[in-house]
C-alpha cells in the first residue's frame, strides 16, 4: 500500500509541476499532459572513438597542414582576411586556437575576394599562397605572403606580391606547390586568355617560393561530361598533389562549384618524368570522388596524416544541402590506396553515421540531448537521422533550456562539438545562449541547414575537474540539438 501511495504522490506532484511551469524534462523522465513516463540516467556519457565527420559548419577551400611540431594548421576561404587555426587533433581543429594573420589593404590588386589560401613551410619559412582581386573578377591573380618565424602564430606575414607567369599574366586562382626530386613547381587554375569560358590546369617551374622561373604549361582542360556541368565556364580548378611511391597524384575539382555536380578528378605522372611536358600527365576518365550518401558536391580538398602518422585523410568542402550554391562546410574522412599508387577515396562517408577518429586522437565523451535536463517547451522528438534516434527541439522559448552535466578528470580547455540542425524559416542563422557552470559564455551560432540535416559546431570551453553544467538557452531563431561531444582541446 505504501508503494501505491508513493506513486500517487509522485503523480500529483507532477501535475503541480506541469501546472506551474509548463514542462520540465529530466533525461527521458518527462512530466507533461501528453507525455509517457520513462526513466533513464539523465547524465549518461558514452565514451567513444568516433565522430560525425563535419570539421567546420561553414567554410570552403580548406587547407590543412600537419607540421613537425605535431600541430595541424588549417586555413580556408573567409573572403575578408586570412586566418589560421591550430590544433593537436584533426577532428577538433575548428575549436583550436585561431589568429588572423593578414588583412588585405583597403584598395588595390589584392584587396578583395580572398580565395583559396594555403599555408606551406618551405626552406625554413612559412608561406601563404592565396587568390585575390580588386573587386573585378577578371583581375583575379595569385599572391604570396612570407613569415620568417618558425611559428606561424608568431612574427608577421609580409606581402611578397604577385606570383605569376610574366608571359601569360591572365586570370589565375588556386595556386599550390609541388616539391619532388629536388625541384619545385607551381600548379594552378587559369584562363587561356581574357575571357571566362574555360578554366585549365597549368604548371610552371619555381626559382624560389615567391617566383616562377619559366612559362606555364597546360596539363588539363575540362573535356569529359562530368567536368562540364553548369558550363559555361567549363572548369578544372583547385589542384592538390599527393605522392605515393613513384606516382604523383594531382587531384582537382571539376564542373561549376555552385552546382550539385562538383566532383574530384585525377591526373597522374611518374616521379622522375618531365612534369613540364603535358604528355607526362595522364587524366582519368571518371571522377574519383563525387556526391553520395547524403554528401553534396564534394570538392577542393587537401591531404593530411593522422596524429599517429599511420593513416591518410582527405579534407574537403561540400554543399550544405542540394542547390546550396556557395553555402558550404568542411568534412573529412580516411582514404586508402590502390596498387598503382593512386588514392582510393571510395564514396563520401554517410552523413548520419559516425566514423572513427583519426588514429592517435583521444577518446570523446558523447552526451545525448534527450538525456539532458530541459525546461520550458523544449522536448524530445524522435527521428531516425538523430544519433540515438532522438533529438531535442523547441528551444525557442525564453523559458526553454537544455542542460548537460559533463564530467572531466582535469581542469582545462576542451573542445565541445554540438551536432545541430537549423531549419529557421528564411534560411536565417540561429544561435543558443551558452552558460558554463552558471557563467554566460559567448553564444554559439549555427548556419542554416534545414531540419534534420545535421552539421557540427565546434568551440573551445573551459571546464573544471569533476562535474560541469553546460546549459543551452534560447538565442536567435530556432535550432535543435542532437548530441554533444566533449574531448581534449589543444
Amino acid at each position: 500500500m505504501r508503494y501505491f501511495r508513493k506513486w500517487v504522490a509522485l503523480f500529483i506532484a507532477s501535475i503541480l509541476v506541469v501546472t506551474i511551469s509548463g514542462v520540465i524534462g529530466y533525461g527521458n523522465l518527462i512530466f507533461a499532459a501528453d507525455s509517457s513516463l520513462a526513466i533513464k540516467n539523465s547524465f549518461t556519457r558514452s565514451p567513444t572513438f568516433n565522430f560525425y565527420n563535419v570539421l567546420d559548419q561553414s567554410g570552403a577551400d580548406p587547407w590543412v597542414y600537419k607540421h613537425t611540431d605535431g600541430y595541424y594548421y588549417m586555413t580556408y576561404l573567409t573572403n575578408q582576411n586570412i586566418t589560421i587555426w591550430k590544433s593537436l587533433t584533426l577532428s577538433g581543429i575548428a575549436g583550436g586556437e585561431s589568429k588572423t594573420v593578414w588583412t588585405p589593404p583597403k584598395s588595390g590588386a589584392n584587396s578583395q575576394n580572398i580565395w583559396a589560401p594555403e599555408l606551406h613551410f618551405l626552406d625554413g619559412k612559412w608561406y601563404i599562397y592565396y587568390t585575390a582581386d580588386d573587386g573585378n573578377n577578371p583581375n583575379h591573380r595569385m599572391f604570396v605572403l612570407e613569415n620568417t618565424s618558425s611559428d606561424p602564430f608568431r612574427g608577421n606575414f609580409v606581402d611578397r606580391g604577385k606570383i605569376y607567369d610574366k608571359k601569360n599574366d591572365t586570370w589565375a586562382i588556386d595556386g599550390t606547390v609541388l616539391t619532388v626530386s629536388g625541384k619545385r613547381y607551381f600548379i594552378w587554375s587559369g584562363w587561356e586568355g581574357d575571357n571566362n569560358v574555360q578554366q585549365n590546369l597549368y604548371i610552371a617551374p619555381m626559382s624560389n617560393p615567391t617566383s616562377l622561373s619559366g612559362s606555364r604549361v597546360k596539363i588539363s582542360t575540362p573535356t569529359y561530361a562530368w567536368e562540364t556541368f553548369g558550363s559555361p565556364p567549363k572548369v578544372n580548378e583547385a589542384p592538390q598533389v599527393i605522392i605515393k611511391d613513384k606516382t604523383i597524384n594531382l587531384v582537382y575539382s571539376a564542373s561549376v562549384g555552385w552546382t550539385n555536380n562538383y566532383a574530384l578528378g585525377l591526373l597522374t605522372a611518374k616521379v622522375g618524368s618531365n612534369l613540364l611536358s603535358a604528355s607526362a600527365w595522364r587524366k582519368y576518365k571518371e571522377p574519383v570522388f563525387q556526391s553520395g550518401n547524403g554528401v553534396v558536391s564534394p570538392g577542393h580538398c587537401s591531404f593530411v596524416k593522422s596524429p599517429n602518422n599511420k593513416e591518410d585523410w582527405i579534407v574537403y568542402h561540400a554543399a550544405n544541402h542540394l542547390s546550396a550554391g556557395w553555402n558550404r562546410h568542411i568534412r573529412t574522412q580516411r582514404f586508402g590506396w590502390n596498387r598503382d599508387g593512386t588514392p582510393n577515396f571510395a564514396s563520401p562517408a554517410p552523413v548520419n553515421t559516425p566514423i572513427n577518429v583519426p588514429g592517435g586522437e583521444p577518446q570523446r565523451d558523447r552526451y545525448q540531448a534527450e538525456d539532458a535536463r530541459f525546461t520550458g517547451v523544449a522536448k524530445i522528438i524522435s527521428h531516425p537521422s538523430a544519433s540515438n534516434g532522438a533529438k531535442v527541439g523547441y528551444i525557442d522559448n525564453p523559458q526553454s533550456n537544455v542542460e548537460f552535466r559533463v564530467q572531466v578528470k582535469k581542469r582545462g580547455t576542451y573542445n565541445m562539438s554540438v551536432r545541430f540542425g537549423n531549419g529557421t524559416e528564411g534560411g536565417k542563422i540561429a544561435s543558443h545562449r551558452l552558460y558554463i557552470n552558471g557563467k554566460e559564455a559567448p553564444a554559439i551560432r549555427y548556419v542554416w541547414t534545414g531540419w534534420d540535416n545535421w552539421l557540427n559546431a565546434v568551440i573551445r570551453v573551459q571546464l573544471n575537474t569533476g562535474t560541469n553544467q553546460i546549459r543551452f538557452s534560447k538565442g536567435e531563431n530556432s535550432a535543435e540539438i542532437d548530441c554533444i561531444d566533449i574531448f581534449p582541446g589543444s
